[in-house]
């Protein structure tokens, strides 16, 4: 059928009509906030490099994520900022650690909110780098027995989902050991199972102090150009018991996200990261761009490609957009 019967903009000529023909749908949902907890009590440090974030202590990550449940976020993910890093990044499993005590406040205050938290030694190590090193390398194999201390640290605080993003060959596996060994059968395991080593991290690092102090990531980090390495290492994660799968960065990995929901149909994650972040919002500041619908635009392609969960550090301002 032909033009002129054929005419796709029949359907385009009102907001009503749009909706309902509608193929991609972004809800509050789908969203999850990261936070980043601080020492300190009554702190609220903003970050220059992602305006509108900011270091925040435990009473203010609390009362934040209660806003952002609020607003209709059913998540957040925790990042800390430790008061002292040592070599081994011991204060990764410190009970009484800010990230630790961020889950118990909001568990308490928000019981409802879905307490994920981030699994890696980069915030808490002195060099920078995501586990120990042997030399000037990660040692895969003694960053393990690390991992699963300080995800077993999360558990016992109250995390529902512990989200390893280390990139160490087995991690998955050790933390589902250590977990299932220990009583927490029912914490879930959201891995970063195609995380690549991006130059869209910029902002994160100086969020979460953890700039490497010394070379970079590329030997456990993926290589952008590989993309079927991708789908090997989501295989591998869910072989060894990973419940959610992600891929990070998200708007220049769309192809893989699309792959990876199509090839495992299992739980997607993506993380719009912090330098894609900073590049909208800093372009909507400056006038260049209209931020609100740059930002939908950018969030609902990410759900396109095939993403059920979007972390962004837009959840709570869209999920208030979106609701009302």
């Amino acid at each position: 059928m032909g033009f002129p019967i054929s005419r796709p903009r029949r359907l385009r000529r009102s907001e009503t009509m749009r909706r309902m023909v509608r193929e991609t749908r972004l809800s509050s949902d789908n969203l999850i906030q990261p936070f980043f907890v601080c020492p300190g009590k009554d702190v609220t440090r903003p970050v220059a490099s992602m305006p509108g974030v900011a270091q925040m202590s435990v009473d203010r990550v609390a009362a934040a994520a209660r806003e952002t449940y609020a607003a209709g976020v059913p998540a957040v993910i925790l990042f800390g900022i430790p008061e002292r890093k040592d070599a081994q990044g011991s204060e990764a499993w410190n009970d009484s650690g800010e990230v630790q005590r961020a889950i118990r406040e909001i568990k308490e205050r928000v019981p409802g909110l879905v307490v994920v938290t981030d699994v890696c030694m980069c915030e808490y190590t002195d060099h920078g780098h995501c586990g120990a090193l042997k030399g000037n390398d990660v040692d895969n194999d003694a960053t393990l027995e690390l991992l699963a201390r300080e995800a077993l640290s999360h558990a016992r605080a109250g995390a529902d989902i512990v989200a390893p993003s280390d990139m160490m060959d087995g991690r998955v596996g050790a933390i589902r050991d250590a977990l299932d060994e220990n009583g927490f059968a029912d914490v879930a395991i959201m891995a970063y199972s195609a995380k690549f080593a991006s130059a869209f991290y910029g902002p994160f690092r100086d969020a979460a102090e953890s700039a490497p102090k010394f070379g970079d990531r590329r030997s456990y980090q993926m290589d952008p150009p590989n993309g079927d390495e991708a789908i090997r290492e989501v295989a591998l994660d869910l072989e060894e018991g990973a419940d959610i799968v992600m891929v990070k960065p998200a708007l220049a990995y769309l192809d893989l996200i699309y792959r990876v929901k199509r090839e495992f149909m299992v739980p997607v994650a993506a993380y719009n990261v912090s330098g894609e972040y900073a590049m909208i919002r800093a372009a909507g500041l400056n006038g260049w761009i209209e931020e609100e619908r740059v930002v939908m635009e950018v969030l609902t392609s990410i759900r396109r490609a095939g993403a059920d969960m979007i972390l962004t550090y837009f959840a709570t301002e869209v999920a208030r957009r979106l609701n009302g």
